[in-house]
């Protein structure tokens, strides 16, 4: 019972899809969770709920959303069976030709060609269909694409959602009825809050679905801390895999495999390998870590002074996407009603080279606009008049993450400019929805006052390259170093794609599966 052929640590985009196409071949498979497994029914109404959305067990806190506060960067993830398609946004977008050609894996392969058969997999598994209405904010952004000139750079989203009859419950409509019973959606805009409503499709509802009917297992609430070769070192002989409760650190287990996959996200699988590097996998390449990337994103919200405000998070998560320049593109992203929770870590966005400045700033604002200041900060139907603005590059800088002596992680400025929560271009676009919407921009406390930016989509930190001197796995996401061993998760990106990453996470596991034999097969 506990052994397996392999073992997956975490159960996000590229766990699931390594448990599924692991499953087919014939391997006996174990997929690790650290979160928990959640049903329609337990998730919150809104975000307010604190103690059903946010990771934080310390604190009593078993939700599926994480923050993490790095030294340069506040970075959110997602914690439970699925991953991060519990709290995404649901968006498929595929990366621009930049993102294949640029990066540490760029010279591996020709990414751009090979990956399209992948994509299209990934899609039909996700249940990728665009977006077939547009709500206010939508319209808000096609507006203003309209006013800069780029309206053809505007479009609705492609998502992982059951559109279908709104509300109307059938049978699957996407696995020949092998997977479960889907609702059409409502469009209440809480996505990110997770879907009571059972049109999102989540991991659960397909690739680890399929995966179970196949024999795979499944273990929730269970954090692994240690992977040692058993036999030879480089890992030939197999893993002993040991892990712990994630609520009673106490309670202790452990099974071998003959492989394993690191699935875990960046957060999960590199503070990992960092601590595995010291003690059981001193083989690791000294590239664990490296190559950091946020996406270059940030995130501003913009909440209307208008007391009869259109609803603004009608919709789904994001509807709709601007393709501002090559480099760059805009998102609006909505919450459900009732979720007010970010308007207690935001504060009105205020630029300046000085941090001194931007606080006095903030300050000054309520002398210039006082009477706008207090409507938004007391807004009646905050969620409602609300709007975030995600706006995202692929233009390259680096970080590297270190263990931390007082944090458990660390960020560390590696190539380029440091990232940063004042991009001009974010900033303009940002003061033109406020006109549209007669409303005042905000951002994260951590932005305004230390200019660290919040980002939904970091990346890397196990790249692929040709050797150990610039990546952690090879073009196969292979590590190097060790035998039967793979990386399988966001840390795998090796550029910045500049757009939400979660289809390019499922495009690249698929591809790595698809290099595996089956189990009996004659090599």
């Amino acid at each position: 019972m506990n052994q397996f052929d392999y073992v997956i640590i975490g159960s996000g985009f590229g766990g699931s899809v390594s448990a599924l196409r692991l499953s087919e071949k014939g391997y006996k498979v174990l997929v690790i969770e650290k979160g928990k497994w959640f049903k329609a029914e337990d998730f919150p109404k809104n975000n307010t709920e604190v103690k059903k959305w946010i990771w934080k067990p310390k604190l009593g806190m078993k939700g599926f959303f994480k923050m993490t506060f790095l030294n340069h960067v506040t970075a959110v993830s997602g914690v439970g069976v699925g991953g991060g398609s519990l709290t995404y946004a649901n968006t498929l977008p595929i990366p621009k030709k930049d993102f294949f050609n640029g990066g540490s894996w760029a010279n591996l392969n020709s990414w751009e060609q090979v990956l399209v058969p992948f994509y299209k997999t990934a899609y039909k598994m996700l249940g990728a269909t665009t977006n077939p209405i547009l709500f206010e904010a939508d319209k808000t952004l096609k507006k203003i694409a309209k006013e800069i000139g780029i309206e053809n750079q505007f479009e609705a989203t492609k998502v992982a959602v059951y559109f279908g009859e709104s509300g109307k419950t059938v049978k699957d409509p996407y696995f020949n009825g092998k997977g479960p019973d889907r609702k059409g959606c409502t469009f209440c805009g809480a996505c990110m809050t997770g879907c009571r409503f059972n049109s999102k499709n989540t991991l659960d509802k397909n690739y680890l679905h399929l995966a179970q009917q196949l024999g795979a297992q499944i273990i929730a609430e269970k954090e692994v801390f240690d992977v040692i070769p058993i036999g030879n070192s480089n890992g030939s002989d197999g893993y002993t895999i040991h892990y712990k409760d994630s609520f009673n650190k106490k309670e202790k287990s452990s099974v071998t495999t003959k492989a394993v996959v690191f699935a875990g996200g960046v957060l999960g699988t590199i503070p990992l390998l960092l601590k595995l590097k010291q003690k059981s996998l001193p083989k690791l390449s000294d590239s664990v870590g490296c190559n950091v990337r946020t996406n270059n994103e940030s995130l501003l919200g913009v909440t209307s002074i208008d007391k009869n405000a259109t609803n603004y998070n009608k919709g789904i998560a994001i509807g709709s996407i601007l393709h501002t320049d090559k480099n760059s593109h805009l998102e609006v992203v909505r919450y459900g009603d009732e979720s007010h929770f970010f308007r207690l870590l935001t504060v009105p966005f205020v630029y300046s080279k000085y941090a001194l400045l931007r606080f006095l700033g903030i300050f000054g604002l309520f002398f210039v606009k006082p009477i706008k200041m207090f409507k938004t900060i007391f807004a009646k139907n905050y969620s409602k008049r609300s709007t975030i603005l995600l706006f995202m590059q692929t233009l390259d800088s680096t970080l590297r993450l270190k263990l931390g002596k007082i944090t458990k992680l660390k960020s560390e400025k590696e190539h380029g400019k440091a990232p940063t929560a004042f991009i001009p271009e974010a900033q303009e676009l940002a003061k033109k929805f406020g006109k549209q919407v007669n409303g005042i921009p905000y951002a994260n406390f951590t932005d305004v006052l230390f200019g660290i930016p919040t980002t939904a989509h970091i990346l890397g930190g196990a790249v692929m390259a040709e050797d150990t001197s610039k990546g952690v796995i090879d073009k196969n996401c292979n590590v190097f170093g060790y035998k039967n061993m793979l990386v399988c998760d966001g840390s795998m990106i090796s550029a910045n794609p500049g757009v939400n990453p979660s289809l390019t996470i499922t495009a690249i596991t698929e591809y790595a599966m698809s290099t595996i034999p089956f189990k009996n097969a004659k090599i």
